[in-house]
């Protein structure tokens, strides 16, 4: 297994991963415009776990110059317990603090009980609480 930097190239089997896993919703930004749009603003952040030349793991990772954003943390289900996520989360981490951001946020959708589990299982990562997240999105004028 190895851990590598996302590629715009990764694209495709990045978007297969993601729609064959129930608690990754995609949306218009997962397209490649956007997608790549989103590499070239936070180079060599994002992440993939590869065997054999496979695709089988992302962790799309971006930042504000204060926050770190993480995004799509996904192991193919055949690859999962082998400690993947927790590689590609650290080594996320770390590139985060070269950059001196210290704290990261991760959005997680209130019925994705894996990925639940997963972040309450991680030291030092606590479910907030004390805020509400509103979104929105633009509109073609």
């Amino acid at each position: 297994m190895s851990i590598r930097p996302v590629l715009p190239a990764d694209h495709p089997a990045l978007i297969a991963l993601w729609q064959a896993e129930p608690s990754i919703r995609l949306r218009s930004e997962d397209a490649f415009a956007p997608f790549c749009a989103y590499l070239s603003r936070n180079p060599g952040l994002s992440l993939v776990a590869e065997r054999d030349g496979q695709v089988v793991g992302s962790l799309m990772v971006g930042h504000d110059g204060r926050r770190g954003y993480l995004q799509h943390l996904l192991v193919a289900p055949a690859f999962r317990g082998q400690g993947l996520a927790k590689s590609m989360l650290n080594e996320a981490l770390a590139r985060l603090r070269e950059l001196g951001v210290d704290k990261s946020h991760v959005f997680v959708l209130s019925d994705a009980e894996p990925a639940l589990a997963f972040w309450a299982a991680q030291p030092g990562w606590q479910a907030r609480e004390d805020i509400q997240v509103y979104s929105t999105q633009a509109t073609p004028s």
